[in-house]
C-alpha cells in the first residue's frame, strides 16, 4: 500500500505514449463457440432493490436444480454485460471500473447449467457468447480443492471465476492500478450477488483459493494474467 502511494509513482505507459492492451483476449482458435440469449431478449422477473439488499446474504447450500442459459446470459450481463463500445479504447459495462478499463475475464465453472456441457468457458463480453476451454470431468474436483476443500463448489451450479489482466489497469494508473483492481472485483461480485436474488439464487463469494494451482487450472501464468476472485451460485433452497 505505501509504495502504491502517488508520491512514488513514475509516468504511466499510457502517458509514455504506449499502446493500450486489447479490450479482451482473443478467441482460443479451435475451441466451440456458444451464442448467449441476447441481453435486450432476457425476460427477468423484476425485483425491488432495497428487497434484493435486504435479502443478500453468502448461500452455501443449493437446490439440485439447473440454472437456465437466460439466467446465466442475465448473470453475466449483469457483471460484464458491456452497453457501448468506444472504439478500439474504451468499453462502458454494467459495472463501475476505474478509467474504464475492465481489467476482467470471466471464466465459468459450469456444474449445471441447461444445454451447457459441464466444464470450463470463458465469457465473451464483446460478443455476448462463451467459449468452452475444457470439458475435462474431475474439473470441479480440481478446482474445490484448490479452494482449500470449499466442498459447495461442486454443489453449485456455476461458479464464476474473475481473472484480471494487471496491464489493462496499470497501463494507465501505473502501479496504483494494483489497488483498482481489487475496488473493481467487489463491483462485479456484489452485482452478483444482487442480481441473482431477482432469480431466485444464492451466491457466496470466495477468496480463499491457491493462487499457482489455480492458474495451472485456468491456463493462465499467474502473473500477467491471475485469478483475483471467484464466486459460486446456485438455485436457492426452499426455507422449510
Amino acid at each position: 500500500m505505501e509504495r502504491t502511494k502517488y508520491r512514488f509513482l513514475d509516468r504511466s505507459d499510457q502517458e509514455k505514449g504506449l499502446p493500450q492492451p486489447p479490450l479482451e483476449l482473443p478467441k482460443n482458435p479451435g475451441k466451440p463457440v456458444i451464442d448467449l440469449p441476447k441481453p435486450t431478449d432476457l425476460v427477468i422477473p423484476p425485483i425491488d432493490l432495497r428487497m434484493a439488499i435486504e435479502r443478500r446474504r453468502s448461500v452455501r447450500s443449493y437446490e439440485r436444480m439447473p440454472l437456465s442459459l437466460v439466467e446465466l446470459s442475465f448473470l453475466l450481463w449483469c457483471t460484464q454485460g458491456v452497453k457501448k463500445v468506444h472504439g478500439t479504447q474504451v468499453t462502458f459495462r454494467t459495472v463501475p471500473s476505474a478509467g474504464s478499463r475492465h481489467a476482467f475475464e470471466t471464466y465459468l465453472l459450469v456444474n449445471d447449467v441447461h444445454g451447457l456441457v459441464p466444464g470450463l468457458y470463458r465469457f465473451l463480453a464483446l460478443s455476448h457468447s462463451l467459449q468452452r476451454i475444457s470439458d475435462d470431468p474431475s474439473l470441479h474436483i480440481d478446482i474445490t480443492h484448490a479452494c482449500f476443500d470449499q466442498d459447495f463448489i461442486m454443489r453449485c451450479g456455476v461458479a464464476f471465476l474473475w481473472t484480471a489482466i494487471p496491464y489493462r489497469m496499470t497501463w494507465r494508473y501505473g502501479e496504483r492500478g494494483f489497488r483498482d483492481l481489487h475496488l473493481d472485483a467487489g463491483h462485479v461480485c456484489q452485482n452478483l450477488y444482487l442480481a441473482a436474488e431477482a432469480i431466485g439464487c444464492g451466491v457466496c463469494a470466495v477468496a480463499a483459493f491457491d493462487d499457482d494451482i489455480m492458474a495451472s487450472i485456468l491456463g493462465i501464468d499467474g502473473v500477467n494474467h491471475f485469478l483475483i476472485y471467484l464466486a459460486t451460485i446456485g438455485k436457492s433452497e426452499k426455507e422449510k
